[in-house]
């Protein structure tokens, strides 16, 4: 094979530009060989680099008194008492899910398993965050049964049940979808691994899989460049996975880990070979000596610029104590893998790698790694928010018939059930699964302890869009509201950041304020974000998606038994609503489904009503008051009073009287007024309750009660709505099926 000239055509072919070109110039005194050329476009690629959100994701904050490692490695890690650590993240794997969506979501899965079990920690529990196009788009059904079978699939073979996540479709998704993966696990915290590289002469290990030719690029001309009419010619990059191989490669390590063998470890995910070797050399301050002829191959004649890019899956680069070589090989060999000394640990701050003796690379770590170039993109705020901020709910007429209405929004694939979903993933296996999908937030019991942890993810394009600074601020709260009405207090957040290209000032002014958002939230909240991703160049043909920061968060119930789920569970139980209702309607489901109007401002938020509405909650659960609770959010009051009512065993009906005021039907009915939670109180506990509830300073009202065979709301004395409640759950329960296989069927 031939090896291309190195030239700044070369480097611009790369994904490099041209000022990058000069600075590698620069910085190695002459030019690189084609395979530095190819890591260096890898290393400083957007996906790798973060070069620019660097300088923004700075304004986060990430400390906290239970936080163990923050932010910079696989995963982040937090203190959960008991001797124990939870380490969790949450990852993108966008474009290879949009050009191959089983291999793209599968392999999302795997690459995010393996940063929780690199940190020590066993997986014991997955999330998914989804977003997809509108349902007369002609790739979206074969996008969501693809990413949905790719992601069970991968799940159920490795033992790691998906215990939740969210859906949602939107036109902006057309041509982009978004495929978030979260994965949380179980380590002793004394016992955390880093991705580092440290002491002179200790062993590199090559572990896991062989390499092959599946992958190559994907970080940088793939995850790093918008989509365009050659986007499908790029399959030939999206990663091949293999659960059962990633079965064993996990419990390798992890038994590995007891045996005080292991000095580092880091996955080779995006950038394969390079990121793992530059990384962690990067990290430890030292250098890396490699000999690419002794990297397992599962195809011939790979070169070293392909040993080097190439995005195989199930494989893991360890440094070991020196010594310990033929011990970790048994280790590796007892699961059938493969264990291989590929170099050393060297003193002199480089990455040289041999192909038979000979230099192919020789680079220093730190510049290709945690000192790559970042920059401070130019923001400018959008010319649509003048436009779509020029709303007046008066100019809207009010439905006449409001049970039509709820029927539109249950129906409507953002609030309809999505079981057909969660249903293809196994979640329970491992039997830790407390609270099964279709409540606020998934709870999964700790064995050997009292403590459970509650899991969600959240977030909503549509404020964030309207509003990116509130937009943001709405989506934490949510998360931190759902696990609150689970019964479980916030730890801490990791996010995954899904924006347009990055290079278009009204991208990053909106990424900018997103940020802003987030961290004003998580301080008032008092929730440290601990890790996270960011996916730029999520457009086509320049039409980017809606702004989606997606949170992962995650909660503890210190006594397992005192959790709580949505449903109401028993007739004549008294309904509560926490928190105040506005005339609100900006940014809402309804507003979009019914009207078709994405305009106006996203709800109004509070912080400190925010807080104390959650901290009220969970006092409530902590106390054996609340038999269910449910926050407010998509679809307003009335789609959230139906959820409560659509128990999985059972369906009950609801009687709900609103007092009079000046708030439009429509909005009290379907504005989604931010820091609200419908709680159902056994009648016998209400002194109790009333008691507690006045000491709290929150706002409250008693509004209705469990029972009969309708939901039934009462507004000033009219009746509003009155409609069969299994007739209702009959529309939501099947909408999503219908939409997807409705054509296939006619």
């Amino acid at each position: 094979m031939k090896v291309p000239e190195v030239n700044l055509k070369t480097a611009l072919e790369q994904g490099l530009t041209e000022d990058e070109y000069q600075r590698i110039l620069e910085l190695l005194g002459r030019v690189p060989t084609f395979t530095e050329l190819g890591i260096f476009a890898l290393m400083w690629s957007e996906h790798c680099s973060y070069k620019s959100s660097r300088a923004l994701l700075k304004q986060f904050p990430t400390t906290g008194e239970r936080v163990i490692q923050g932010p910079g490695e696989n995963a982040g890690v937090v203190d959960i008492g008991d001797g124990l650590a939870v380490v969790f993240k949450i990852e993108s794997h966008n474009h290879p899910s949009f050009i191959e969506p089983y291999q793209g979501a599968a392999t999302g899965v795997g690459g995010i398993l393996r940063d929780v079990f690199t940190m020590g920690a066993r997986p014991i529990a997955s999330l998914d965050s989804l977003r997809f196009g509108s349902f007369d788009h002609p790739k979206t059904r074969w996008l969501v049964e693809g990413v949905v079978a790719g992601i069970g699939d991968y799940g159920n073979c490795v033992g790691v049940p998906t215990v939740g996540g969210e859906i949602y479709f939107h036109p902006s998704y057309n041509g982009n979808i978004l495929v978030n993966a979260f994965t949380l696990g179980i380590a002793p915290k004394n016992r955390i691994f880093l991705g580092r590289a440290k002491g002179v002469g200790n062993p590199v290990i090559y572990v896991g899989s062989k390499t092959g030719r599946d992958g190559i690029h994907g970080a940088g001309l793939l995850a790093s460049a918008e989509f365009d009419e050659t986007s499908e010619e790029k399959r030939p990059t999206v990663q091949v996975g293999d659960p059962f191989m990633e079965k064993l490669l996990l419990e390798a390590c992890l038994e590995l880990m007891q045996t005080g063998y292991l000095v580092g470890i880091q996955d080779m995910g995006a950038a394969g070979l390079s990121s793992s070797s530059f990384e962690m050399a990067g990290r430890g301050g030292a250098g890396i000596v490699m000999e690419l002829s002794r990297v397992p191959c599962r195809e011939p004649g790979m070169t070293p610029y392909e040993l080097m890019l190439s995005e195989s899956q199930e494989r893991m680069l360890l440094i070991a104590n020196k010594g310990a070589e033929e011990k970790v090989r048994r280790i590796f060999e007892k699961w059938d893998l493969e264990a291989v000394v590929i170099g050393e640990v060297t003193d002199d701050g480089m990455v040289t790698v041999l192909n038979d003796g000979n230099v192919a690379a020789k680079l220093p770590a730190k510049p290709l790694s945690i000192s790559a170039p970042f920059y401070h993109r130019p923001m400018r705020k959008p010319g649509y928010l003048k436009d779509i901020a020029q709303f007046e709910p008066a100019s809207v007429p009010i439905p006449s018939d409001m049970n039509q209405v709820l029927k539109s929004l249950l129906s409507s694939p953002n609030i309809a059930s999505k079981e057909w979903v969660y249903r293809q993933y196994d979640y329970t296996v491992r039997d830790n699964t407390v609270l099964i999908p279709g409540s606020d937030a998934a709870v999964i019991r700790i064995k050997g302890t009292t403590k459970a942890l509650g899991l969600t993810v959240d977030g909503n394009s549509r404020y964030c869009y309207l509003h990116p600074l509130r937009g943001a601020m709405l989506v934490a709260a949510e998360a931190a509201r759902n696990l609150s009405c689970c019964g479980a207090t916030p730890l801490a957040l990791t996010d995954c950041l899904n924006f347009g290209n990055p290079e278009k000032p009204e991208i990053m002014w909106q990424f900018d304020q997103c940020i802003k958002g987030m961290s004003q939230a998580c301080r008032v909240l008092g929730i440290p974000v601990v890790s996270g991703n960011v996916s730029f160049y999520n457009e086509t043909f320049g039409s980017p998606i809606f702004p989606t920061p997606t949170v992962g968060m995650v909660g503890l119930i210190d006594d397992c038994r005192k959790h709580c789920d949505q449903w109401f569970k028993e007739e004549k139980d008294i309904i509560l609503l926490l928190g105040d209702t506005r005339d609100e309607l900006g940014g809402s489901e309804y507003l979009s489904v019914v009207h078709k109007l994405e305009r106006g401002d996203p709800p109004a938020l509070d912080l400190s009503l925010e807080k104390g509405v959650q901290e009220t909650c969970r006092e409530m659960i902590g106390r054996g008051m609340a038999r269910s609770a449910h926050d407010c959010s998509e679809g307003g009051l009335a789609v959230a009073l139906a959820e409560c009512c659509f128990h999985p065993r059972r369906s009950f009906g609801a009687s709900v009287e609103l007092k009079s005021s000046s708030i439009r039907e429509d909005a009290l009915l379907f504005g989604e007024s931010q820091s609200r939670i419908l709680v159902s109180v056994p009648r016998q506990r209400m002194k109790q309750t009333e008691r507690l509830l006045d000491k709290s300073s929150i706002p409250w009202a008693a509004i209705g009660s469990v029972g009969g065979e309708a939901l039934r709301v009462v507004y000033g004395g009219e009746v509003l709505l009155d409609y069969p409640i299994r007739e209702l759950h009959h529309l939501w329960s099947k909408a999503l099926e219908r939409l997807l296989f409705s054509k296939e069927d006619e």
